[in-house]
């Protein structure tokens, strides 16, 4: 007769269980993976089947008792580092969407926002279109891939134990965050400049005609040097997106 002790099922279940908890935690947060059009339970089996395919590149990892005091430790780390990874690879998207915000003002869409329910927010329609195209991106230069990679490099600069602020404090997410206003402003200069540009000509052109309605002209040619602007400046938005992303991922690389 086969007899199997606590310690035995430990021994098989620890080392998927806790890469399983931090990848579920990616797929709850990560942006494309927490979309509402994934299915729960199409990313619990996902998580899982990372969580076993990935064993080898793990190594060996530590057995924690799930009826240890520990144990609540070691859940909270793995759910931690899991949602900061998610976290960051939001930032990201949200300095490209940011970048939309003060174009679309810009141009004087702000008022054309409509409710975005995979968020719960208002949004405008440029900085809709804008996070559209980081999507986009994400998708092709395989940003689905770096995620997951990332999460299994994360345990070895994140092994699995019971120190969950040590993680927190390593990790230094709160940089990411602080750089998010200035690279969405960064990628949103050349746009903002056009304009800028095309509102000055207009001021002048209504000091130099006052006759002319400027109210009536103004709007029609600020909307198509918007377009003008992000139909050129869009090609080369991959750049800073891949920048960011890079700097997003080397915080969980190995240290």
């Amino acid at each position: 007769m086969i007899t199997l002790s606590e310690v035995d099922l430990m021994a098989w279940l620890s080392p998927v269980i806790w890469p399983f908890l931090r990848t579920l935690a990616v797929f709850t947060s990560a942006p494309v993976f927490s979309s509402k059009a994934f299915p729960v339970r199409a990313r619990i089996a996902l998580a899982f089947f990372i969580a076993l395919a990935a064993q080898p590149a793990l190594g060996q990892q530590p057995v924690i008792s799930m009826t240890s005091p520990g144990a609540i430790g070691a859940v909270m780390q793995q759910v931690g580092v899991g949602l900061a990874i998610g976290f960051a690879i939001r930032l990201v998207f949200a300095a490209v969407e940011l970048a939309g915000e003060v174009v679309g003002f810009q141009m004087g869409l702000s008022f054309a926002s409509f409710f975005d329910p995979s968020f719960n927010t208002q949004s405008s329609a440029v900085a809709r279109f804008f996070g559209q195209m980081a999507i986009f991106m994400f998708i092709v230069m395989n940003g689905h891939f770096l995620v997951l990679m990332t999460v299994i490099n994360s345990f070895k600069s994140f092994p699995v134990d019971q120190n969950f602020l040590t993680a927190v404090k390593q990790m230094k997410v709160l940089n990411l965050g602080a750089d998010l206003f200035a690279s969405g402003l960064w990628m949103a200069l050349p746009m903002v400049g056009m304009l800028m540009f095309a509102n000055l000509a207009l001021g002048i052109v209504s000091r130099v005609a006052p006759q002319m309605n400027i109210y009536a002209i103004g709007f029609p040619i600020t909307l198509t040097v918007g377009l003008v602007g992000m139909a050129t400046t869009l090609p080369m938005l991959d750049q800073p997106f891949l920048a960011l992303m890079t700097r997003a991922i080397d915080i969980f690389a190995a240290i």
